[in-house]
């Protein structure tokens, strides 16, 4: 049955999704290079003018992401101990620090391209924090200054993007039900802020707890209207 992006959605399958004009899809469980390659194949084709952009949602393996600005000491457990846990670091050409991608969290990658990274960034921030509403859990907004959705003084999203000609690589993370232990290899994004679940605050207020793909079922269509109004034509 097909749903409109205001109605109730059924939890997202592995997938194509598709918004009024921005193409969406909810890729499951998906390893970080081969999302990673995704964006890539999406932003090359975009920038040939031989592709549409996209926007992939997905959750990810353990993975620990070093921006262009990481610094080694925010890694705080070896890397012989991450290995052994089963635990990915990657080099990625993101601005930022270091961050924590896993299961629990729904990555946003919108591939497009945009008037301003700040509009940009300010946008889907805005619809986290909806959907979040939408989820029973008000309050939460954008701040650009550290960057990033938050519920009061916790981080609820993180982001970090990178720009080739105008095209996004990279964009957000949010907290649906990640463990609080699995920040405690790094400090995230260099800083010392909580990091919260969108399902921890939902216990909070006594609501059970909620899958990703039920989140992306509504992240996914809202995005791919909302996303129009930064998009570069």
């Amino acid at each position: 049955m097909t749903r409109g992006p205001a109605e109730p959605a059924d939890p997202a399958r592995p997938g194509e999704r598709a918004g009024p004009a921005l193409r969406w899809d909810f890729l499951g469980r998906a390893r970080y290079g081969a999302a990673l390659a995704r964006q890539h194949q999406v932003r090359d084709a975009v920038l040939a003018g031989q592709g549409a952009p996209a926007l992939l949602l997905c959750e990810h393996p353990p993975v620990i992401t070093l921006g262009r600005a990481a610094a080694p000491g925010n890694v705080l457990t070896s890397a012989a101990q991450l290995a052994r846990l089963g635990v990915e670091v990657v080099q990625i050409e993101r601005g930022g620090d270091v961050t924590y991608h896993g299961p629990g969290q729904l990555m946003i990658y919108p591939v497009i391209p945009i008037v301003s990274a700040l509009a940009f960034l300010a946008r889907v921030g805005e619809v986290l924090a909806a959907v979040s509403e939408r989820f029973g859990v008000p309050g939460a907004a954008f701040r650009e200054r550290p960057a990033g959705l938050w519920l009061g003084e916790d981080k609820l999203a993180a982001c970090g993007i990178h720009l080739r000609r105008g095209v996004v690589l990279h964009g957000w993370a949010f907290n649906v039900d990640t463990p609080e232990a699995a920040w405690r290899h790094i400090r995230p994004c260099g800083g010392e802020a909580p990091q919260v679940s969108l399902c921890q605050a939902r216990a909070r207020r006594g609501l059970v707890p909620v899958s990703v793909a039920a989140v992306a079922a509504q992240v996914g269509p809202a995005l791919a209207t909302s996303l129009l109004a930064v998009m570069r034509r």
